[in-house]
């Protein structure tokens, strides 16, 4: 339930209300007025039994819309004030003071409001709430958790109410109730569990309550430690199939045609470019359509990156075969001219290209441990693009036609391939490949001329890794040196991480210069 939709429930509640409420003066000005710890200790016994008035007052505080008329608080309705127990309108001179409340204040008002929605009939609205509460309990909100948790039919949120209820017990007073709650906090795999624990065992005294929470602490500890071993491979899967998109491209430009193409960041650029202008379109265009924006944007990402890389090579690549690096050096002069292009049709600044609804959020798996969507969708695009990329070279005519000519030229030319047009057309393929991992990539990150500058260095490290030509070694590449690399950044921080994967190579490419599969018939003797 929308914030503001409650505040009007709650209001609305407040004016109707008669005297069959409990709210009473001395509660309202307990809450509004005196020192900060008496107001929160007054909020707390409130919110543990609220009524609809009481809740409405409690808004109205979070809101600051109370002031105070001669020491009895008002609530604020546009020019007129209102009695938060009768409902009356009261006049509020110029010289009503305002109720302030600091950012402790605000927490309490906010956990206040948060127990009441756990009694929502939405699923989200109670789900949120309970995020709201998670380590921020004691004891005097148990009644409140107690009516929630019976209350409660979801079976999740009936188990994280239950953690609540216990991480209330655990300030309890008596000895057995807080061995019960440490027992009970240790199916938690909340982060804020841990730290609870933490907490509470630098204040207990007594010796059981002590080993109990020690006990419960390791168990949370260990769930916490898995968390964050999936959380590092999973890092490195969406890591590798990020690089993997990026490779792929080069796989046929490089892997399969020998041009060293140092433009293939700015063809990636590119894509990531008309995914802007596709969301702009939609958004100008057909607002009520936006969530398919990304959906269109793929082909027009393809379509656009594959004719730049097609003029690209009918212009320049075409007179430099046979010369790689003549190519690297004609290709690092045209990806600054395709930077400064983007620069001056876009400006300077990065470009933001937003998330469709449905790639929002994320998977909870684990209570440190969160699967975000658009990781999700990237990881299944990276491999239906390698799947689709599969089956054109090797189970189509094109893809025949460029293995025929990438193994021998000359002979495939005296069989009645037109070598040229072949060409054009891989270069164009490995180029509209760099234009889809540009349309992934602007989903995770900002879009700016300066975005294949990042990734160009890695895209080639997982090629000659891989083994030039293999389509097989550059999946094992870019996966491997994806999860290799968050490994390592998980003990030896990024930097190092990085320096790690570079030496990793540089002795892989000593021992094995064909890479992880080597290329197998006459042409690797060539």
């Amino acid at each position: 339930m929308p914030k503001h939709f409650l505040q009007l429930l709650l209001a609305g509640a407040m004016l109707i209300a008669g005297n069959a409420y409990s709210l009473s003066a001395e509660e309202a000005k307990a809450m509004a007025a005196g020192d900060g710890d008496a107001r929160i200790a007054a909020l707390r016994q409130a919110a543990a039994q609220a009524d609809d008035k009481t809740l409405a007052f409690i808004q109205a505080l979070a809101d600051d819309t109370v002031k105070l008329v001669a020491g009895i608080p008002v609530v604020m309705q546009g020019a007129q004030g209102v009695d938060p127990v009768s409902g009356k309108v009261v006049a509020v001179p110029d010289t009503a003071e305002e109720v302030m409340n600091n950012n402790r204040m605000r927490g309490e008002l906010d956990a206040a409001l948060a127990g009441a929605r756990l009694l929502s009939p939405d699923f989200q609205v109670r789900r949120d709430a309970i995020q709201t509460l998670e380590g921020d309990v004691d004891e005097t909100r148990l009644p409140l958790l107690d009516r929630a948790f019976a209350a409660e039919s979801n079976a999740s949120l009936k188990e994280r109410l239950g953690l609540l209820r216990a991480a209330a017990l655990l300030g309890s007073a008596d000895q057995g109730r807080r061995i019960e709650a440490a027992q009970l906090l240790a199916a938690s795999s909340q982060a804020a569990t841990k730290t609870l624990l933490l907490e509470r065992l630098q204040s207990e005294t007594e010796p059981e309550v002590k080993a109990a929470l020690q006990k419960s602490l390791r168990a949370v500890e260990g769930r916490l430690d898995w968390g964050d071993r999936l959380g590092a491979l999973f890092s490195g899967l969406s890591l590798g199939s990020i690089l993997l998109l990026v490779a792929l491209g080069l796989a046929i430009t490089y892997g399969l045609m020998g041009v060293i193409n140092m433009a293939h960041g700015e063809l990636m650029m590119i894509g990531a470019y008309a995914t802007y202008v596709v969301q702009g379109l939609f958004q100008k265009f057909l607002p009520g359509a936006f969530d398919w924006y990304l959906l269109a944007s793929v082909p027009v990402a393809f379509l656009t990156s594959a004719l730049v890389g097609a003029a690209l090579e009918r212009s320049v690549i075409r007179f430099l075969y046979g010369r790689p690096l003549e190519t690297l050096l004609a290709t690092w002069g045209i990806s600054l001219m395709l930077m400064q292009l983007v620069r001056t049709l876009f400006g300077a600044q990065n470009v933001g290209v937003e998330n469709p609804s449905w790639m929002s959020g994320g998977v909870q798996v684990l209570g440190n441990l969160s699967l975000p969507y658009n990781r999700l969708v990237i990881v299944a695009f990276a491999f239906a693009v390698l799947g689709t990329v599969w089956f054109l070279i090797e189970k189509t005519r094109l893809g025949l036609f460029v293995r025929g000519v990438t193994q021998n030229r000359p002979i495939a030319s005296c069989m009645g391939v037109n070598t040229a047009r072949i060409d054009t057309y891989a270069f164009a393929l490995g180029s509209g490949i760099a234009g889809l991992a540009g349309c992934a990539l602007s989903q995770i990150g900002n879009v700016g001329p300066d975005l294949g500058q990042g990734y160009i260095v890695d895209s080639f490290m997982v090629v000659v890794l891989g083994g030039v030509g293999q389509l097989a070694g550059t999946v094992y590449a870019a996966l491997g040196l994806g999860v290799l690399n968050k490994l390592l950044e998980g003990w030896t921080g990024a930097v190092l991480a990085k320096i790690a994967v570079l030496v990793f190579i540089i002795v892989f490419i000593q021992k094995r210069p064909q890479g992880i599969f080597a290329m197998k018939g006459r042409s690797a003797e060539a």
